[in-house]
């Protein structure tokens, strides 16, 4: 619909243009009409069928362009046909679409070998008629190019096969096999738009593998401008080290993950680790689990470790980190926790030998299902596939507690900034489940104490360092308690005994001559204990001398106190003595005066003369 934005007449003869309300108002009414119309209509949104495929679909958003053709690219061997081949065996089975293979290279008993490692079982699923695999030999020898070449033959051939078992998805693998006797390249974007269209009008979603080319990502470089959706594989080696990766170069239509996502090709198929996408926004929980050592959780406020946190413990080669560990795992799988462990440098009975050494019997938590040793060498294969790999026995095996001893072996296969990264996504995969991470990490004997190689340290919520010192002939273990976020925990310094019971934590000894450990330690203790007792004994002595002084002292005072009676005695007794003798004195005197006849005066005076005397 057309309409005029002019509300007025136009007069080409130099006249002023005369306004036209009738229009004017015509116009208000249709631009009206017209906004109404697109505000009242429905916008289509871009449909996407699933691959099935764990992380793919989440860095496409959803999975692959319904009803549209993506682009599979890499070089040989990278896992096109395997993703291509897995994309339909996912629609089938988890999806009810039944798919068609369409392959130029290999046929179908061989793929129904291939694929029958993976546990697929392709030759059930073309008889239950939910999938078709057709082979196609294309020899580009026997390929001359006379006249106008054209699919036609090809379409009607798979044309055929999806309307028999009502297919919606297929995958073609290779393309560049339809092409690669010919060198018209006008002709071949005209067929490939074709086909596409082809698969378009079908309704089916179609995946189209392709070989890379020099400069381009593939062979003819046409394939990726008609592709709505072209993924990337990538297959490198680096220092005789094999990496996979996958990059989505476009997605028509759709918002998508833009980096380079490692991916895993095992007994378990395709997978691909969109890792690298995870935040910072997981939770942070308050409940507190042991470390297995009574005397460590003492300095970790009383209660341990928190869940979902991460612990390293560094030290120099011999100091007991894996001792650590596995108090750790033990402590976990009392409490019915399952722990998954990561081995880099020892075999899994390797581990259960040594730990029995210290009292701990890791092959009884095996047994019960509760421990799960990963076994296997830094320099098996790259970071991105170790990084895929323990992704996947994650989320297999579903832990409370993950150990990887040590990150520092994975400096083989990589630098340690691509190291520190690669941990880094994984602690915050780890922190999103709420897993308790412990990293153990070798550090050199010549570097500083409060320094990793790797650098991951300011990541760590506590921080456990082991290190041994050389004193008087021998070597001792000193654990430090670096940090621990949001608790209070002990700064003081621990000795680190490995015994036939365990682990072990004692307090170091403190005096002039420093902080003394082992039989320095032993030695210094049992002198300050022979001192203590000489003490002792001369205290008790000492106190048994002022005991005899005291009954001395007592016996003398009461021996004193007897006398002093006897004394005040005799004194009370002369005393009354000589009051009675006053009193009979005045007696007779009085009677004397009487008998006399002598006036009162003179017997009172003489009765108080008697008185005073």
């Amino acid at each position: 619909m057309s309409v005029s934005l002019l509300p007025f007449n136009l007069d080409f003869q130099g006249n002023p243009p005369i306004l036209d309300f009738k229009n004017l108002i015509t116009i208000a009414t249709r631009v009206n009409m017209t906004k109404a119309s697109i505000e009242n209509k429905t916008l289509e949104v871009l449909l996407k069928s699933p691959t099935g495929i764990k992380g793919l679909d989440e860095i496409t958003g959803g999975g692959l362009p319904q009803g549209r053709t993506s682009l599979i690219c890499g070089g040989t061997g990278c896992g096109k046909t395997l993703l291509a081949m897995e994309f339909l065996l996912h629609g089938a089975m988890q999806f009810d679409e039944p798919g068609v293979f369409m392959s130029f290279e290999e046929k179908s008993g061989e793929l129904a070998k291939n694929f029958a490692s993976l546990g697929y079982d392709l030759n059930e699923l073309v008889r239950q008629k939910k999938l078709t695999i057709d082979y196609a030999h294309l020899d580009p020898i026997e390929i001359e190019e006379t006249g106008e070449y054209d699919l036609d033959g090809l379409i009607i051939r798979l044309g055929y096969a999806i309307e028999s078992i009502g297919a919606k998805r297929v995958a073609l693998d290779t393309i560049e096999a339809l092409f690669s006797g010919l060198s018209n390249e006008a002709i071949l974007r005209s067929e490939l738009r074709r086909l596409f269209n082809f698969l378009k009008e079908k309704g089916v979603t179609a995946i189209v593998t392709g070989e890379q080319g020099e400069k381009t990502f593939t062979r003819f470089g046409l394939e990726e401008y008609v592709a709505d959706c072209v993924i990337f594989l990538n297959h490198t080696v680096t220092q005789q080290i094999a990496t996979r990766r996958l990059r989505i170069v476009k997605y028509r239509g759709s918002a998508h993950g833009t980096n380079e996502y490692p991916f895993l090709i095992d007994r378990q198929g395709f997978a691909v680790l969109p890792i690298s996408s995870i935040g910072l926004d997981h939770t942070a929980s308050s409940e507190r689990i042991s470390t297995g050592i009574e005397r460590l959780d003492a300095m970790l406020g009383g209660k341990g470790y928190y869940r979902g946190s991460s612990i390293l413990v560094s030290g120099t080669a011999g100091t007991g980190k894996s001792c650590l560990a596995a108090h750790f795992v033990d402590a976990a799988c009392r409490r019915g926790e399952h722990c998954l462990y990561f081995a880099f440098e020892e075999a899994q009975q390797q581990i259960i030998r040594n730990m029995n050494s210290i009292g701990l019997d890791l092959s009884h938590w095996i047994e019960q299902g509760l421990l799960q040793f990963v076994n296997s060498r830094s320099t098996l294969y790259g970071l991105e596939m170790h990084l895929v790999a323990m992704h996947r026995e994650v989320e297999n095996f579903k832990p409370d507690i993950v150990v990887i001893d040590p990150i520092s072996s994975l400096l083989t296969a990589a630098p340690g900034n691509e190291v520190k990264s690669m941990i880094s996504r994984m602690i915050d995969y780890l922190k999103m489940k709420q897993i308790t991470a412990l990293c153990t990490n070798l550090t050199a004997t010549n570097s500083s104490i409060e320094h990793t190689e790797i650098g991951i340290s300011s990541m760590m919520d506590t921080w456990l360092l082991l290190q041994t010192i050389e004193s008087s002939g021998e070597r001792n273990r000193r654990l430090y308690l670096l940090k621990s976020r949001g608790m209070a925990h002990s700064n003081q310094v621990r000795e680190f005994i490995l015994s036939d019971t365990g682990a072990q934590l004692l307090d170091v000894y403190i005096g002039a001559g420093g902080v003394l450990t082992g039989s320095s330690r032993m030695t210094q203790e049992a002198l300050d204990k022979a001192l203590s007792l000489e003490f002792k004994e001369d205290i008790e002595r000492k106190q048994r001398e002022i005991e005899r002084k005291k009954i001395a002292i007592e016996a003398q005072i009461t021996i004193l106190h007897t006398q002093f009676e006897a004394e005040k005695e005799d004194l009370d007794r002369l005393i009354a003595k000589q009051i009675l003798k006053d009193q009979v004195l005045f007696n007779d005197e009085l009677n004397m005066s009487l008998s006399r006849q002598a006036d009162k005066w003179s017997a009172c005076q003489s009765g108080n003369e008697g008185k005073t005397q």
